[in-house]
């Protein structure tokens, strides 16, 4: 039986907001009204300090979360087995459809992807969230894994 080694792998919340910041794309779940995994890649953000996207509004993601807000989303990164790393957050959504959220996020997305926002960039940020809303999560569970812990003898 092999050893479970779980815990020298864990990223400390301090890690794991290194790693958010730091990668671009996600893996966001939800469920299909037969019960299987609507899975797509997201660029993400942060709304006041927690993750979240923007999605059109009828958005076969938003249509899954207002029947059923359970909501997966997964960051990971490395390309050979000691290299793995990842952020896994399950939780509820919440959906923001207020303009002042939108346009807040818009402009942290703006930032986040494309540079600096400034007020002549404002049609671009309006063109980008227009008809759109806003996709936080609740985070009741995360699960973190950084195999580079492991050192250079870890092979799969």
């Amino acid at each position: 039986m092999g050893v479970n080694r779980r815990s020298e792998i864990k990223m400390s919340a301090e890690e794991v907001r290194g790693f958010l910041e730091q990668e671009r794309t996600a893996a966001m779940c939800s469920m299909h009204p037969d019960g299987s995994i609507h899975a797509v890649a997201m660029w993400y953000g942060f709304l006041d300090g927690v993750i979240a996207v923007e999605t059109k509004r009828k958005s076969q993601k938003v249509q899954n979360l207002r029947r059923d807000p359970r909501v997966t989303f997964l960051v990971e990164a490395g390309d050979a087995y000691a290299e793995l790393r990842g952020v896994e957050m399950v939780g509820r959504a919440r959906i923001l459809e207020d303009a002042d959220s939108a346009w807040a996020f818009g402009v942290s997305m703006f930032e986040r992807y494309v540079g600096p926002y400034t007020e002549d960039k404002r049609a671009r940020v309006e063109a980008m969230m227009n008809n759109r809303v806003v996709v936080t999560m609740d985070v009741v569970k995360v699960v973190t894994w950084d195999h580079r812990k492991l050192g250079t003898s870890s092979v799969a």
